[in-house]
């Protein structure tokens, strides 16, 4: 499950297809089918997003170093600003990730203060796609 990992790498893409992975901070959501981070509007990520909803997802470790033995997974990706997905995303990365999550705030608000950004803005909801069997399934039944 992907909302227990610490780390995800995100893969999002450009206009000419070329992919730029991310390494993340998840957690899932309260559906369990979906995992979420925060992230702020106006970075590489939220721009390519725009562009296409297409993701993979994968677990890594913090430096983005993908887990040995994982694949990457097809995903869609939806950005939220605000609303019941948007608290809990925020909650739950809080209560997940404890002082990390402080202290990166802290970081985090001083460098995007320069660009002139709002961080943690942004919600990105990162929903899987089914594997290939539970495709067939839908179909046969």
């Amino acid at each position: 499950m992907l909302g227990a990992e610490d780390f995800v790498l995100l893969t999002t893409f450009r206009r000419n297809g070329e992919g730029v992975p991310t390494a993340v901070w998840v957690s899932p959501l309260a559906d369990q089918a979906r995992v979420g981070f925060y992230t702020t509007m106006g970075t590489g990520k939220t721009k390519r997003l725009r562009h296409t909803p297409r993701v993979t997802v994968q677990p890594c470790s913090r430096t983005g170093t993908p887990t040995p033995g994982t694949e990457p997974v097809e995903a869609t990706a939806q950005m939220v600003q605000s609303g019941r997905d948007f608290d809990e995303v925020q909650a739950a990365i809080r209560a997940k990730y404890g002082w990390q999550c402080t202290l990166f705030a802290v970081i985090g608000g001083l460098a995007v203060r320069r660009k002139g950004l709002t961080y943690r803005d942004t919600v990105v909801l990162i929903t899987p796609a089914p594997h290939n069997s539970e495709r067939e399934e839908a179909h046969d039944g």
